[in-house]
């Protein structure tokens, strides 16, 4: 059984733990789930199912971070 799936997170190769879902990937990045957006293989992945899509080798994600300020 593979230990990680390679992926692809804003133009970077990465490794992800197999059956990892979308929450879990931006959890392991750091970053702020409430504030961000992902593209999956091309497509808007929609925030009520980034906790029920499982991450799957070969995936490329685009995410973009959204900044505050005044």
């Amino acid at each position: 059984m593979e230990t990680t799936i390679s992926i692809v997170v804003n133009g970077e190769n990465r490794a992800a733990k197999p059956g990892a879902t979308v929450i879990e990937l931006l959890r392991e990045l750091g970053l702020d789930s409430g504030r961000v957006a992902i593209e999956r293989n091309l497509e808007i992945l929609p925030r009520p199912r980034w906790t029920e899509t499982q991450v799957a080798p070969g995936d490329r994600y685009e995410i973009v971070q959204f900044v505050g300020g005044g």
